[in-house]
């Protein structure tokens, strides 16, 4: 007996919508890569995309745990000597939400080509509204 693998015309995708209001980060993140990864379906393969398309409302009234809003440090570096820029989480929140959820989905989807086009299938917005009506997204509640 082969194993079936599933084609790219057999691959159904859906529009799942989070709502990330008052949620914690890592437990949005964590569903909303599992969702990008298609680990939820039965039709599941590690080499291939299988997954949906997530979009997440509300990224700038998530909730960070603990003492994270001080002590949280987000870094990238310019490429230039003495170039390593450090923002706390506080500052990220208030001048770009969207980027602290995007940036912890990120690091959990696979470090590959694969994973990159995992994450161009995920919408964060920091407010209540996106213009992905004409998908028919399904709400997804967290609990």
């Amino acid at each position: 007996m082969n194993t079936q693998f599933p084609s790219k015309g057999e691959i159904v995708r859906q529009w799942h919508v989070v709502d990330a209001d008052g949620m914690v980060l890592g437990r949005v993140a964590s569903t909303a890569a599992r969702l990008l990864m298609g680990k939820h379906k039965p039709s599941y393969t590690p080499f291939l995309d299988t997954g949906d398309h997530v979009i997440v409302v509300n990224a700038s009234k998530i909730r960070l745990t603990g003492r994270k809003e001080e002590q949280k440090l987000y870094r990238h570096h310019t490429g230039y000597p003495g170039g390593l820029i450090e923002i706390g989480a506080a500052k990220m929140r208030a001048t770009r939400p969207a980027k602290m959820l995007e940036h912890a989905i990120a690091g959990m989807l696979p470090k590959t080509k694969l994973g990159k086009q995992m994450y161009r299938k995920l919408k964060v917005y920091a407010g209540d509204r996106h213009p992905h009506q004409a998908q028919q997204p399904v709400s997804l509640s967290l609990s």
